[in-house]
């Protein structure tokens, strides 16, 4: 028997659980795990019979803990490729105020500057509290978090787009050569 054991945040606690116990009990049948909530202290105990499915588990409701709805989370379960990146803001922002700005930076007006860096990398992203979360596979995450931490430091968004369309490019290159 393999357990883990995860702290949850007290808004995310009812988004793990979903509308009748749904979403836990979806992750624990397509993980082939037992998930306890203790609601009150934040801690999710996750325990299976293999090592893979508490692995997973856990990855999910990281996932949705990092503010990610359970249908986005959810792609953790289906693809063994796909990797959950957290960035840490606080380690970039000193104030308030500053966390706002990076935040809204990354989001930007109406959600486009979040949608387009999705689009084009192929990957979702959550700004949720203090931290940028990515799913998608490993290269297009490695992207992604790039264009974000240039977004952080100040990057003119039309700067970061271009880097996008460049890799965007650079990845179509490498499939061409690939299967020619």
């Amino acid at each position: 028997m393999t357990s883990q054991e995860i702290k949850v945040a007290g808004d995310r606690i009812g988004v793990l659980i979903g509308k009748g116990g749904s979403t836990k009990g979806e992750i624990e049948e397509k993980t082939h795990t037992e998930i306890r909530v203790d609601s009150k202290e934040g801690v999710v105990m996750v325990e299976g019979e293999e090592a893979e499915g508490v692995i997973t588990a856990v990855k999910v409701i990281e996932a949705v803990n990092r503010g990610f709805s359970p249908e986005r989370a959810f792609q953790l379960m289906g693809d063994v490729d796909l990797v959950l990146d957290v960035i840490d803001l606080s380690k970039s922002v000193d104030t308030p105020r500053q966390l706002e700005r990076v935040r809204g930076r990354i989001i930007g007006r109406a959600g486009r500057s979040r949608e387009q860096i999705e689009d084009m990398t192929g990957t979702s992203i959550s700004v949720h509290g203090k931290t940028i979360s990515i799913i998608g596979p490993f290269e297009q995450v490695k992207t992604s978090r790039t264009a974000v931490e240039m977004l952080i430091n100040g990057v003119p968004h039309e700067t970061v787009f271009s880097f996008l369309d460049k890799k965007k490019s650079e990845a179509k290159q490498d499939v061409i050569r690939y299967y020619y």
